[in-house]
């Protein structure tokens, strides 16, 4: 049985006063620049908040009630800044201009070869060594009500990381009444450029210090794209039957996550892979996937309006990275589900574009539906 993550005292006092999710605006700290990063937590009146800071318009907690009714932080990463100041992994973050990999570095975008710092073995990851995650967001507008959202902005200037045109991004983050959290990436530029935007929170819905390997996974999606050794898309779709990238039914994340007779498997030591959901962006969203954790009863589904999906089964997480309550981090402690475009598409004129010209605006909805099971 489905329910909400509600608990019945809750639910009672929600139909005595009218529901209202509410915002709230803190100083998080301080750069080593001195550069402040502000946080706001997003609450609703069912018992769940999910705090968002400035620093790459990150998601930095998630908490969430299970069938026992307790709430626990469900985000992965640190419990202050210092960690996120001088971490790598992209916790929760905004990941951009061009989420995913760029082979090498380079592209060509009309008729002009462009570089981009390298940070992932040969290829340049998330954007470069400073992307989306790493600089301060400016808060634009928060709001309580129906919903309770904040909206953050980032001027990319022209340039920035070697990427064509001055980009200014707005990730809206609004977590409403049903359970329901939703991101908003758009972006404009003022001459044409390349732009594949998303998020990277990690998650475990059993709570800290508990693998991720048991949570039961869904990708309605008959194909990936598989990758040569250094994870770059070697430009073909293949079909997920009969592989341990078939998700279209139920299925543990570990069960097969070890088989190491996929080469695709041994190349991303695990799942790092791009499911392909649909063939183009779309005007309305559709499910991407579906996790749920049998103990705590905790699940969600992930919707949105972009075509791939690239799942990652925490796999370089290797213990030497101490984050929340003192936990040590250890391969697949979290998942990672990113709805975006598909990686090094500005190499590879068979995907879906990521070209952006000035006059258009560049828009991916990412939706997580969160629920509870009995």
């Amino acid at each position: 049985m489905l329910r909400t993550i509600a608990t019945a005292a809750l639910l009672c006092a929600a139909s005595t006063t009218a529901l209202a999710a509410e915002a709230k605006r803190e100083a998080f700290g301080t750069m080593p620049d001195g550069t402040a990063v502000e946080a706001v937590t997003l609450t609703n009146a069912r018992g769940m908040s999910v705090r968002v800071m400035t620093l790459g318009a990150s998601i930095q907690q998630v908490m969430m009630p299970g069938k026992d009714g307790k709430a626990v932080d469900i985000a992965v990463g640190y419990d202050s800044l210092d960690g996120y100041a001088k971490d790598g992994q992209f916790f929760g973050a905004t990941v951009g201009r061009v989420a995913n990999r760029i082979a090498k570095g380079k592209f060509t975008f009309d008729g002009k070869e462009y570089t981009t710092p390298v940070n992932n073995g040969p290829n340049s990851l998330h954007g470069g060594t400073k992307g989306f995650d790493k600089v301060v967001w400016s808060v634009r507008e928060v709001r309580s009500g129906k919903s309770a959202s904040v909206t953050m902005r980032y001027v990319s200037p022209d340039g920035d990381m070697g990427y064509p045109g001055m980009l200014t991004t707005d990730a809206t983050y609004a977590l409403d009444e049903q359970d329901n959290l939703t991101i908003t990436y758009t972006a404009t530029t003022d001459k044409p450029t390349v732009v594949n935007i998303s998020n990277h929170a990690y998650w475990n819905l059993a709570g800290p210090g508990r693998t991720a390997m048991d949570h039961v996974l869904t990708i309605p999606a008959d194909r990936f794209t598989p990758t040569d050794e250094t994870s770059i898309p070697v430009g073909q779709h293949k079909s997920v039957a009969g592989t341990v990238f078939d998700f279209r039914q139920p299925t543990p994340v570990g069960a097969r996550v070890r088989e190491g007779g996929d080469a695709q498997i041994r190349y991303g030591r695990g799942y790092d892979h791009n499911w392909v959901v649909g063939d183009a962006v779309t005007k309305d969203q559709h499910l991407m996937a579906r996790v749920t954790e049998p103990t705590s009863g905790r699940g969600f589904e992930v919707w949105s309006n972009q075509p791939g999906l690239q799942f990652y089964s925490g796999n370089f997480m290797d213990g030497t990275i101490v984050g929340k309550s003192g936990q040590i981090y250890r391969e697949g402690d979290s998942l990672v589900f990113e709805p975006q475009l598909f990686p090094d598409s500005p190499n590879q004129s068979q995907f879906p574009s990521v070209r952006l010209d000035p006059g258009k605006t560049y828009q991916n909805v990412i939706t997580y539906k969160f629920f509870v099971t009995q």
